[in-house]
């Protein structure tokens, strides 16, 4: 009889995956160690993903998938706080994969839905354009991502597991507040580089060749004699 095709298979790759690279990054992330750990062979895994780098790229775009579907059922900017920082806590493996190497090729170049959906419910509750609140979108995006990582990784459970997650949206309605009643969020440091864009595919970048031409211009010149 002819084999029927496992309608579950790569959901259990890339569970395995997931949970291979919690307990040994990289490194306990191979193709072999896959298989074994989904219950299947390692050709067949081949047949469905090159590399290992694949199978990451599949698993984090599945969870930005799953997290936007998450958070686009929220009505307001505090509900998708809190479904962001809920989402990491159940799915913590998966986000702890989807976070790493974020502003480095090939993640940087793709969409980030859900940075986009909180950025423009920033924008909503301030004014402007969406583009126009990234930098903020960066300190609350920061605060959100640190609190989470902090339970993950600290183990915080009970009332201190409360009370940060709630420490954390306070400080976030406390920023947006200020820049509320400012219209403006100040900020220390330089000016925000044009081409440093977040969350926007292919046209993201981390502002690299900005910051290599300003080097180049403030470095000392050689004289020759």
């Amino acid at each position: 009889m002819p084999r029927h095709p496992d309608p579950d298979l790569e959901q259990r790759i890339l569970g395995a995956a997931s949970r291979l690279w919690a307990r040994g990054g990289e490194k306990a992330l191979t193709m072999r160690a896959v298989a074994k750990a989904a219950g299947t062979t390692t050709p067949t895994v081949y047949e469905r993903y090159r590399d290992r780098a694949d199978i990451l790229r599949a698993l984090r775009l599945e969870t930005r998938r799953e997290l936007f579907a998450a958070l686009s059922r929220t009505r307001t900017l505090r509900e998708a706080l809190e479904g962001q920082i809920a989402f990491a806590l159940e799915h913590s493996h998966a986000y702890e994969v989807l976070f790493d190497g974020v502003a480095r090729p090939p993640s940087l170049h793709e969409s980030w839905p859900s940075f986009n959906l909180l950025r423009e419910r920033v924008a909503r509750r301030l004014g402007g354009t969406p583009r126009q609140h990234t930098r903020l979108m960066l300190a609350v995006w920061s605060l959100m991502h640190g609190a989470a990582m902090l339970i993950i990784r600290g183990g915080f459970e009970g009332a201190l597991r409360v009370q940060t997650i709630h420490a954390c949206l306070d400080a976030i309605d406390g920023i947006l507040d200020s820049a509320a009643r400012s219209k403006n969020f100040v900020h220390s440091g330089p000016k925000w580089p044009s081409n440093l864009i977040l969350g926007e595919g292919k046209q993201s970048s981390v502002g690299n060749s900005g910051a290599a031409q300003q080097r180049r211009k403030s470095k000392p010149r050689k004289v020759h004699r």
